[in-house]
């Protein structure tokens, strides 16, 4: 098995191979600063901050304290915000200064978004005021928010600029942004009416105008709105920037494609996270953090089965008239729990993305129906003629088939139903569901299945 997880590593796609961390952690024993630095000078901000991540605490902070007077912004931003406060703690405050002082408003924000106060003073005073400032703003936007996510350097140019004119003013020695794509064209009253390309403005005459090279692309977003919503609409529209305003259609800052796709990645892994019980946790957490992520689902799960159990406690007596009943019921509850939670998962990505809404919603819970009863018919036929053979008794074969198909309707009427009703009484659909579908297919297939039972073989 290690063999194998060695291989896989080797081969992964990340800079960061078993090989090196082991090489990595040697030379932190042998307390040798200048053998970390050749190991890692080569690798990019990310491998190095998931190297960090792959170590336990210990020998993180033997690292930290011998690789003293390294440790970038970038690899900071690039940390998995559970260990950010810890890297930042270890840090001396010249160390800090420098880490930060290269980086982009927007990148800043996400580093110390979710630091406390004293963490966030002793980042935010290394910078210089304009930029201290800008992230100050930033901060004060809703956490989830457009402003807080924005880059607040822009480039930007009057709508009546020549090509030329806009080359000119980029040559001057105007401080720009490390990356940007667009230069934003604004009115007299700074609002963003357009923006054009940099390939669109290199291809282009110098005589020509700026407003006339503008992409159709075009739009912007208000400060407050969701920036889940911001990030869907660049995938929708397949965007690679776009500006931020305030009520007064002013820019105060502009969105990337870089941290739209990354907020979008976000969304998706804490929705598997949450379809799964384990909320927000992170191989970084500690066992009591993660012990006290999952309890609460835990122990919805306890309720859930004990109200299962109560099923089965009503059909006592059937139960023991025919032990085959105790042997075969178990099925009939997994297969409809492993069917809701098919269209379980599908439901909650499709509300995720936006493409289960209210004008297809019948059509998608009457299509999870009739997959349920088809896949319910077939799978009956194959229990019924198993169930029949091995007890030889053909009314089980029916009582569990028909059972199957009940179980496997509802299992994909409730995978369907339950999170788009979460989700209009805004409950997180990816949160909550697991648990009331897993309670509905168990008590609905127990139920099904004994109470045929009691009815048709007793």
């Amino acid at each position: 098995m290690d063999d194998l997880i060695h291989n896989e590593s080797e081969d992964e796609a990340f800079g960061v191979t078993e090989r090196l961390i082991s090489d990595v952690l040697e030379a932190v024993g042998n307390e040798d600063a200048s053998a970390i630095e050749t190991l890692l000078e080569p690798l990019h901000a990310a491998d190095i901050a998931h190297l960090i991540e792959q170590i336990d605490n210990k020998d993180r902070r033997e690292l930290l304290t011998v690789w003293k007077g390294v440790v970038d912004g970038d690899v900071l931003s690039e940390l998995d915000e559970s260990l950010r406060e810890e890297v930042i703690e270890s840090l001396a405050p010249a160390e800090l200064a420098e880490a930060v002082r290269e980086l982009e408003s927007d990148d800043v924000v996400d580093l110390v978004e979710y630091l406390d106060e004293e963490q966030q003073s002793a980042v935010l005073q290394w910078l210089a005021g304009p930029d201290r400032a800008a992230v100050e703003k930033a901060l004060a936007y809703p956490e989830e928010s457009a402003g807080r996510h924005m880059q607040v350097e822009i480039v930007r140019a009057p709508e009546h600029w020549t090509v030329g004119e806009a080359i000119d003013f980029l040559r001057s020695g105007v401080e720009l942004p490390e990356q940007f794509y667009h230069v934003i064209l604004v009115d007299p009253r700074m609002k963003a009416i357009g923006y054009a390309t940099l390939g669109r403005i290199l291809s282009s005459a110098r005589s020509a105008k700026l407003r006339d090279i503008a992409e159709e692309s075009f739009r912007t977003f208000h400060v407050a709105q969701p920036a889940s919503e911001v990030a869907h609409a660049f995938n929708h529209y397949h965007l690679i920037s776009a500006p931020v305003v305030d009520d007064d259609d002013r820019i105060m800052g502009v969105i990337t494609i870089d941290d739209a796709m990354t907020l979008l990645d976000e969304e998706h892994e804490e929705d598997i996270l949450r379809l799964a019980g384990v909320g927000d946790g992170s191989l970084s957490d500690s066992v009591f953090e993660t012990t006290m992520q999952r309890l609460p689902w835990l122990a919805v799960n306890l309720v859930t089965a004990i109200l299962a159990s109560l099923v089965i406690a009503i059909f006592e007596d059937t139960i023991a008239g025919l032990v085959a009943l105790a042997v075969l019921m178990p099925i009939v509850a997994s297969m409809g729990g492993n069917a809701g939670t098919q269209s379980l998962t599908v439901a909650v990505r499709a509300i995720a993305t936006r493409d289960l809404t209210s004008s297809n919603v019948w059509r998608v819970i009457r299509k999870e129906v009739v997959v349920g009863f088809l896949n319910g018919l077939l799978f009956a036929v194959v229990m019924g003629v198993i169930g029949w053979l091995w007890f030889d008794t053909m009314m089980l074969g029916v009582v569990i088939g028909l059972a199957m198909v009940i179980n496997m309707v509802v299992a994909g009427l409730a995978g369907t139903v339950v999170p788009v009703l979460l989700e209009k009484i805004g409950i997180d659909p990816a949160l909550a569901s697991g648990a009331f579908v897993t309670t509905v297919t168990d008590v609905v297939g127990f139920f099904a299945f004994l109470g045929l039972a009691a009815m048709v073989l007793l």
